[in-house]
């Protein structure tokens, strides 16, 4: 099984589980917008890359709610759906992508304006090659981690069923490290397009608003443990597993959201190859191969419960840090599924900034 498609999986399932209970109201959307754009500049390595306008086109379905879980209410009745995006770079060394996504939409204004997150996974159609491709310094393999935001002027039901929308999608690829290189792209475009109700227009009320029950709960205390491949921006050094056990405590602050503290310990091999190739390809660095190539953090974070799913995001301070790379502090953003009161799995996006270290795959315990 290809790992990089589990984050896909996990979105899809934990969508399609978090659906099966009392679902009774239903009503499905289809929506197509074209997009044309530019990739911006976030690192100076790529401008090579932006020669031209990028342009594609979205595709979308959607599924309703109207309240048949309290949750819905919760988000103002979002609509749960299945993206495909192909997007020409209109570059050859870029090539083109296809992206198959799992995506939200939450509305805002009596449901005038649509705001959509989407992730998923794409192909791309020429990544780099040290041989014939050697300039595509951004996109380091076929396939590729993408997320997509949209937000939209959305009015629907215009005439029969008929409706329109327009605004901005930001639509990002990036392989998280999993081989190098991966200087990543970011495309902002304009968008429009139409969407169709499936079901003809016709009109559902919600379901009448359900009695608010107060979440309280004592702090809880949490441990995971996180795997996966990654590769130091140093190409072909090769990739290399990497292990992080993470301890945090954290206190409902209402029914959506939950506030962390915790500390991350981390066994990253790349950086003991990374460390071991510095000490001899740059010895003016004063980097000795004997460094210790173990990190120890701490963060504070946020969780926001979305059913049986979660959001999770953290700000972290490295108070172990032997070796400098890509300096002290760091980012983790990312999704948990609930498996019952106390399990869970999750899949998270580690960073410094805009710059991607590795994608994680965790299961963990909620005591």
């Amino acid at each position: 099984m290809n790992f990089r498609l589990l984050p896909v999986f996990l979105l899809v399932l934990s969508i399609g589980f978090s659906q099966t209970e009392n679902v009774e109201v239903k009503k499905h959307t289809i929506d197509v917008n074209q997009f044309y754009g530019s990739v911006l500049l976030h690192n100076t390595d790529i401008s090579h890359l932006i020669s031209n306008h990028p342009a594609g086109l979205i595709l979308s379905y959607n599924r309703k709610t109207y309240g048949d879980e309290a949750w819905q209410e919760d988000f103002n009745y979002p609509d749960i759906g299945g993206s495909f995006i192909y997007q020409n770079m209109n570059n050859s060394t870029l090539g083109e992508n296809y992206g198959l996504y799992a995506h939200y939409n939450f509305y805002f204004f009596q449901r005038l304006m649509q705001f959509r997150i989407g992730q998923g996974i794409a192909y791309n159609t020429n990544p780099y090659d040290k041989y014939e491709n050697f300039r595509n310094n951004a996109y380091g393999s076929r396939l590729l981690s993408s997320t997509y935001l949209m937000l939209n002027y959305h009015k629907e039901n215009i005439f029969k069923g008929l409706g329109f929308k327009a605004g901005i999608t930001l639509i990002h690829y990036s392989n998280a490290n999993f081989k190098a290189p991966n200087t990543s792209t970011n495309t902002f475009a304009f968008n429009a397009g139409l969407t169709y109700d499936l079901d003809g227009g016709q009109e559902i009320a919600f379901l009448p608003t359900r009695e608010k029950v107060k979440i309280t709960e004592p702090v809880k205390y949490n441990l995971v443990f996180r795997a996966g491949l990654n590769e130091s921006d140093v190409i072909d050094m090769g990739q290399y597993p990497f292990y992080i056990v993470s301890a945090y405590a954290d206190k409902r602050i209402g029914r959506k959201s939950a506030i962390q503290i915790g500390a991350d310990v981390y066994f990253s091999r790349f950086l003991k190859e990374l460390i071991r190739f510095q000490s001899i390809a740059f010895p003016e660095n004063g980097v000795s191969a004997d460094d210790d190539y173990k990190r120890v953090g701490v963060f504070l974070g946020h969780e926001l419960f979305i059913n049986r799913m979660s959001v999770i995001t953290q700000l972290g301070y490295y108070v172990y840090y032997p070796f400098d790379f890509e300096g002290r502090m760091y980012n983790r953003i990312g999704l948990k599924r609930y498996f019952g009161k106390k399990m869970f799995g999750a899949v998270t996006l580690k960073s410094h900034g805009a710059k991607a270290e590795a994608v994680e795959f965790g299961i963990g315990i909620r005591l």
